[in-house]
């Protein structure tokens, strides 16, 4: 696992001993950050929130690619201390910020006082029903606004609605067993089937 491209390009990542953590694919981060480049044009100035971060692989690769703040949420300690070890690697450590918290509580004790993110990526474990939960909960969170782009990282098996309240899947992409799912605020105030 290492960063892609952009100012940590070609850093190797660490990653922790235990199997909970999936990191994304460099095959699939490439092809997200395509998608994300091509939609927003670059992330320079970006506030980024990485939600069950893991080792920090996408938030790190955002920093990387101009973003200027990425906050990283995880539950799990050895989690937390890899996406630290990660920032100090990659030099971002005084641009990223780890909460080690559940992602419910956690986007609640954000919702406080942090402003809206521009980006938000979300790589739960597969098939545990946290995607759907977590999108419910940003939807009508003020943590997003109508600048922002989720980012749902999910098993391809997996049926995942395409919106949630106000937040509505603009596209969908399949990589093997993955699928990502662009989402954003729609301006409609009726939701999607």
């Amino acid at each position: 696992m290492r960063v892609i491209a952009g100012e940590a390009r070609g850093r190797q990542l660490f990653a922790p001993k235990t199997m909970r953590v999936r990191p994304t694919s460099d095959r699939v981060k490439e092809a997200l950050f395509s998608i994300l480049l091509s939609r927003l044009g670059d992330l320079a100035g970006m506030r980024v929130l990485d939600i069950f971060a893991g080792t920090g692989n996408l938030g790190i690769e955002a920093l990387s690619r101009g973003a200027e703040f990425a906050c990283f949420i995880d539950a799990h300690r050895e989690s937390a201390d890899t996406i630290r070890k990660n920032l100090d690697t990659t030099k971002f450590a005084e641009k990223g910020k780890v909460v080690v918290q559940d992602a419910a509580a956690a986007l609640k004790w954000l919702a406080r006082g942090e402003k809206p993110y521009h980006l938000v990526f979300l790589d739960p474990p597969y098939a545990e029903g946290h995607t759907e939960r977590v999108l419910e909960l940003l939807s009508s969170s003020p943590l997003i606004d109508s600048g922002s782009t989720v980012v749902a990282e999910f098993s391809a098996k997996e049926e995942i609605p395409r919106s949630f309240g106000r937040l509505r899947e603009s596209e969908r992409r399949i990589y093997g067993d993955t699928a990502l799912s662009f989402l954003t605020i729609s301006d409609r105030g009726e939701t999607c089937p």
